[in-house]
C-alpha cells in the first residue's frame, strides 16, 4: 500500500492511497478539525480522473466543517472518496480502505455516502475503530439517511416561514431530484405533510416504483428543469446550481440533500439576484451528520437525543435568512458568516 501526501493548501491533510494487491485508489482529506475529529462520509464513484475525484473530495471536506460548525456537532471536516465502479467493490477493496482510513489516527472519522452501505462499512471496521454509523445492534446509529431526510423537512418548515409565509406544506408542490435513500424518504415525509410532489432521478425504475407505491408525480430527469414549482429540492450529486442550469429554474425556493450545490460561490449570489430564497446545503443537510455525531457522546447514541438536535437545522436556518437580510449577502455566504463565527469561537476556546 502506497500512501501519498498531497500539499493542498487551506487542509489539514489530503492524502491519496494506491493498493494494487486491492485495486484500490482512494482519496481522504482533512479539512478542518478546530472543534473536533473530521467526520465525513466516504464514497465509491466512478471518476473520470484522480483530479475529478481530488475536485469533489476537497469541496466535501470543507463543506463538511462548516455543516459540523453550523449544526455544532462538535466536530470537524474530511471526506474519502473511492475511484472506481461500485459494482467492483470487493472485501479486499474495503479492508485496503480500512487501512487506509486507520493510517490517520483518528483524525479522520468515516461514514456512509454515496454508494458505501452499512456492510461495506462494517467490512471497512475489521481494520479500524474510526467507523460510525453501523447498524443498530452494534450499538451504533444505523443508515443515517432516514435523519437527513427528516432534518431536510425540518429546514423546509423554515424556509416555508421566510419564502411563503406559511408553516404549512398543504399545497406547495416539491420537485425532489434524486430520489435515493434521502429522496426518497423526504418525498413520502412532504407527502404525509399534504405537499404535491414531483419526482425524478436517472435511475428511471426508481422513480416508477416510487410513484406507482405513494402517488407521486414523475419526470423525466433531463426535463427536470421544466417543471414550475414552489421549492425545488436538489438530493443527488453536488454543483447542479451553475451557469447552465440557473437560467432555466422556475422555483421560488431550493432546498434540499445534495452537498455542494453551488458549482461556484457567485451562484448563490445569483439566485439572490433571482429572488430564489435558497438554503445552503450544508445547513439543512446537516440532520445525518447530526445523527452520527450523537454516537460519540458519553453514553454512546441516543435517537431521542438526536432527533432533538436535528431541529435545531430550523433555528440554524432562520439564523441564515437573519443574517442574509440583515447583512444584505446571499443565504449561501449569510451560512458561511455563521459558520465561520463558530469556528472562531471554537479556537478561541482552545487557545488557537
Amino acid at each position: 500500500m502506497e500512501i501519498t501526501t498531497l500539499q493542498c493548501q487551506g487542509y489539514e491533510k489530503v492524502v491519496r492511497c494506491r493498493d494494487q494487491a486491492s485495486g484500490l485508489h482512494a482519496l481522504i482529506a482533512v479539512h478542518d478539525t478546530t472543534l473536533g475529529p473530521a467526520l465525513g462520509g466516504m464514497r465509491m464513484l466512478p471518476y473520470t480522473s484522480e483530479d475529478e475525484a481530488l475536485f469533489d473530495v476537497l469541496r466535501l471536506s470543507e463543506g463538511m466543517t462548516y455543516k459540523s460548525a453550523c449544526a455544532e456537532t462538535g466536530l470537524g471536516g474530511g471526506k474519502s472518496v473511492i475511484i472506481g465502479d461500485p459494482k467492483m467493490k470487493t472485501p479486499e477493496l474495503l479492508k485496503a480502505m480500512g487501512r487506509f482510513v486507520d493510517s490517520l489516527g483518528g483524525k479522520y472519522i468515516t461514514a456512509e455516502d454515496m454508494n458505501i452501505g452499512i456492510s461495506d462499512l462494517e467490512t471497512v471496521k475489521t481494520q479500524t475503530r474510526w467507523v460510525t454509523g453501523l447498524s443498530r445492534e452494534v450499538g451504533s446509529s444505523g443508515n443515517p439517511s432516514p435523519y437527513t431526510a427528516q432534518g431536510v423537512l425540518v429546514g423546509l418548515r423554515a424556509v416555508l416561514e421566510e419564502g411563503f409565509k406559511t408553516n404549512s406544506f398543504a399545497g406547495k408542490h416539491v420537485l425532489i431530484q434524486g430520489v435515493g435513500a434521502v429522496g426518497g424518504r423526504l418525498a413520502v415525509l412532504l407527502k404525509e405533510q399534504g405537499a404535491k410532489v414531483t419526482i425524478c432521478d436517472i435511475n428511471e425504475a426508481r422513480v416508477d416504483e416510487l410513484a406507482a407505491k405513494h402517488g407521486f408525480g414523475k419526470i423525466a430527469d433531463a426535463r427536470h428543469l421544466e417543471v414550475e414549482c414552489d421549492i425545488y429540492a436538489p438530493c443527488a450529486r453536488g454543483a447542479t446550481l451553475n451557469d447552465q442550469t440557473l437560467s432555466k429554474l422556475r422555483c421560488k425556493a431550493i432546498g434540499g440533500a445534495a452537498n455542494n450545490q453551488l458549482l461556484e460561490l457567485r451562484h448563490g449570489d445569483e439566485l439572490k439576484k433571482r429572488g430564489i430564497l435558497y438554503a445552503p446545503d450544508f445547513v439543512i443537510n446537516a440532520g445525518g451528520i447530526i445523527n452520527v455525531s450523537v454516537e460519540l457522546l458519553p453514553g454512546g447514541y441516543n435517537e431521542a437525543v438526536s432527533l432533538k438536535k436535528i431541529e435545531n437545522i430550523y433555528t440554524n436556518l432562520k439564523k441564515v435568512f437573519e443574517i442574509a437580510r440583515r447583512d444584505n449577502v446571499s443565504t449561501h455566504e449569510a451560512a458561511l458568516r455563521l459558520a465561520r463565527e463558530r469556528l472562531a469561537a471554537g479556537k478561541k476556546r482552545v487557545g488557537v
